[in-house]
């Protein structure tokens, strides 16, 4: 009488686990494929003296119904994530020529008047900006007083403190916020236009007219 080992039907099930196959079959079904044949095969061939323990089929069936189980859970999460992914690639064209507000502590000025904004996750009792050019120096301070926490927008006329315009072209600014606690963290917020959307090894990016690229979930507000 020929017997078959059950413990090698265990090992089928650990190396399907591991990945040790090359077959082109998914996992799962591999470790089907071969659990039930030498399931069959052990019952043919099972010693009288020494029948198949029942509760350990039981225990290797789990086994398996637990690897195909995390095979569909694998699939669905792909499929999901894909889904996902297409949706965000959508969502993420359909804002190209349009502004959006993202961190970020440039200005933007051309002739007329340049809007920026500040976030403040408190109330401020005085609230400073300076802007200052591309070489580092003061252009203009605005000193705003009091301001309730949430964002704050506005507008710079490019008017210096001297009262003179200032030339077109990019300037940077830094604010100072400070309330009975101390220091307020705000934070400096700039409008970008949206040129383009790249899919990458991160996401979505959106490309903006300020030479950087941020994600879905950076953007605070598009109008």
């Amino acid at each position: 009488m020929t017997t078959v080992q059950t413990d090698k039907v265990s090992q089928t099930l650990l190396d399907a686990m591991n990945g040790t196959s090359n077959s082109n079959k998914s996992v799962a079904q591999e470790a089907q494929d071969r659990f039930m044949t030498l399931l069959v095969t052990q019952m043919k061939n099972q010693d009288p003296l020494n029948p198949l323990d029942n509760a350990q089929v039981t225990s290797q069936l789990a086994q398996l119904s637990t690897v195909t189980g995390i095979d569909k859970l694998n699939n669905t999460l792909e499929s999901l994530i894909g889904s996902v992914q297409s949706s965000q690639s959508m969502q993420a064209s359909s804002m190209i020529g349009r502004v959006v507000l993202t961190e970020g502590n440039h200005i933007d000025y051309a002739e007329g008047e340049s809007i920026f904004a500040i976030d403040l996750p408190a109330s401020a009792d005085s609230v400073k900006v300076t802007i200052k050019d591309i070489d580092g120096n003061t252009v203009r301070e605005m000193n705003l007083g009091k301001q309730s926490y949430g964002m704050l927008e506005l507008g710079w006329d490019g008017m210096t403190d001297a009262g003179e315009a200032a030339a077109d072209g990019r300037y940077f600014y830094e604010v100072a916020a400070t309330n009975s606690s101390g220091k307020v963290d705000a934070i400096p917020m700039a409008y970008s236009l949206v040129n383009s959307v790249s899919n990458t090894a991160d996401g979505v990016q959106l490309n903006l007219s300020n030479m950087s690229s941020v994600s879905l979930a950076e953007i605070r507000q598009v109008f």
